[in-house]
């Protein structure tokens, strides 16, 4: 059989039609077990590398945008971003980092939704009577609204930058985005932007960008401030 030539262009990445172009190169059962390996691993990671794709950002805040924005363009990725985080209080905190994120696209060109309506009452008609699962109940908001969006759109896949961040739970991110991705019926993309934490924290310095100190709920600025609330929390630990 002659061998078959690749129309990739150089610098691509890898795509599910990259595996069937080469499959008719496997003879040995070995092969082909490697072969099916491989693409049952893109199947389940939802890792969506097709070349020219649009992925729907979800931005927590213009800080932890800034890596993931790089690492998606890099593999030529068409950005949306997508800002709803009912969860950023008080209110002047939520414009602050409303406007940090306006001014990041604006700086980068990128095209971004807003959901500018302030969200404290949608955050604690679903979080009250359940601190203690805040958070779980926070990626579910935000996540779902950003699979919800994705699909309306007509996006290729969704992504979060709540994936960058070393202080949130990063594993049930991906598990609940996951989820979410076989409810809504599109893709996940899923990257770990944590490796370029500090690249992050420079650029966003460098940028200007408001830097805020605590999660963004009214809870979390407690567990930030309050000396009294991390003494007894210390204790308890």
């Amino acid at each position: 059989m002659p061998e078959r030539k690749s129309i990739k262009k150089k610098g691509q990445p890898i795509t599910w039609f990259d595996y069937v172009e080469v499959v008719g190169k496997y003879t040995t059962a070995d092969d082909l077990q490697s072969l099916l390996g491989g693409v049952k691993w893109l199947l389940k990671t939802r890792i969506c590398i097709f070349y020219g794709m649009t992925v729907l950002l979800h931005i927590c805040c213009g800080p932890c945008a800034i890596y993931p924005l790089d690492v998606l363009q890099g593999e030529g990725l068409r950005v949306q971003g997508y800002f709803h985080n009912p969860n950023i209080h008080p209110y002047r905190e939520f414009k602050k980092r409303l406007e940090a994120v306006e001014l990041l696209a604006s700086r980068l060109d990128l095209p971004v939704e807003y959901k500018r309506e302030y969200g404290l009452h949608e955050y604690l008609r679903r979080v009250v009577f359940n601190e203690e699962s805040r958070c779980r109940l926070c990626y579910d908001m935000r996540l779902g609204a950003a699979a919800e969006q994705a699909r309306k759109i007509g996006a290729d896949a969704f992504t979060t930058t709540l994936l960058y961040s070393r202080y949130q739970n990063h594993e049930f991110i991906r598990h609940k985005a996951e989820e979410l991705a076989d409810e809504y019926k599109i893709p996940f993309y899923y990257h770990d932007f944590r490796e370029g934490w500090q690249q992050g924290i420079d650029m966003s310095k460098e940028m200007g960008l408001y830097r805020q100190s605590y999660c963004g709920c009214i809870y979390s600025e407690q567990e930030r401030y309050d000396k009294r609330f991390r003494k007894k929390k210390s204790r308890k630990n």
